[in-house]
C-alpha cells in the first residue's frame, strides 16, 4: 500500500503520491519535519537561525530567521524577523521582511514590513511602514541600511553641518535633514 507498485498494469490511473503536507510540518529532500516550537513558558534571549519552521508561542528577544515563521497570540517578538511565509497571531515589535507576510485580527505589530504579499485581517494593529518589495528577504534589512552608505557619504554630508545654525541655548539640539533624508539630531560641541 505504501510501496511502488511492482506490477506492470499501467491501465489504471496512477494515485497521488500523497497528500499536501499539514501547515505544521514542511516536505525538505523527501523528509517531513515538525517546526520548532518555543513554548509559552520559553524566553529566549538571542537570535534564532533555522532552515525549517519556527512556531513562537514564547519570547523571544532577539532577531529570528526561519523559512516559515508562526507567531501565537501570546508571544512576543522584539527583534528582525525574516521569513519566506510569516504569520503573526501575537507581538511584534521590530522589522518584519517575508514573501507572503499575514497580520491576523489578534495581532498587535510595531515596525516596518517589507513585503512580496501582505494580508492584514480586520481588527489587526498595525503601527509602523509598510513596502511591496520583489526580494524582501534578499533586501538589506532597515538596521543595517544607514550603515552602508556613511562612509561614501560622510565628507559630502559633513561639510553643510557645521553651517547649520546652532540655537544660543545649548542644551536643545537642532533636527537636520540631510541630502539622503535622514534625520540627524545635532549635539552641542564639548567645551
Amino acid at each position: 500500500m505504501f510501496s511502488r507498485n511492482r506490477d506492470k498494469d499501467t491501465s489504471s490511473p496512477a494515485a497521488p503520491a500523497a497528500p499536501a503536507a499539514p501547515a505544521a510540518t514542511v516536505k525538505r529532500n523527501g523528509v517531513r519535519t515538525a517546526p520548532s516550537i518555543i513554548s509559552a513558558d520559553l524566553v529566549v534571549h538571542g537570535n534564532l537561525v533555522a532552515t525549517g519552521d519556527i512556531q513562537i508561542d514564547g519570547t523571544v528577544e532577539g532577531d529570528i530567521r526561519s523559512q516559515s515563521l508562526t507567531i501565537g497570540e501570546k508571544a512576543s517578538v522584539n527583534g528582525e524577523v525574516v521569513a519566506e511565509d510569516i504569520v503573526i497571531r501575537g507581538r511584534v515589535i521590530g522589522t518584519i521582511r517575508g514573501r507572503r507576510v499575514q497580520l491576523s485580527s489578534t495581532c498587535h505589530v510595531e515596525g516596518d514590513i517589507l513585503h512580496e504579499a501582505l494580508a492584514v485581517e480586520t481588527g489587526a494593529f498595525f503601527e509602523g511602514n509598510c513596502r511591496h518589495s520583489e526580494d524582501p528577504i534578499g533586501q538589506a534589512s532597515a538596521k543595517s541600511a544607514p550603515i552602508a552608505p556613511r562612509p561614501a557619504m560622510a565628507p559630502a554630508a559633513a561639510a553643510p553641518r557645521p553651517a547649520a545654525p546652532r540655537p544660543a541655548d545649548s542644551s536643545s539640539s537642532p533636527v537636520v535633514v540631510g541630502d539622503n533624508g535622514v534625520v540627524v539630531k545635532q549635539r552641542p560641541a564639548a567645551q
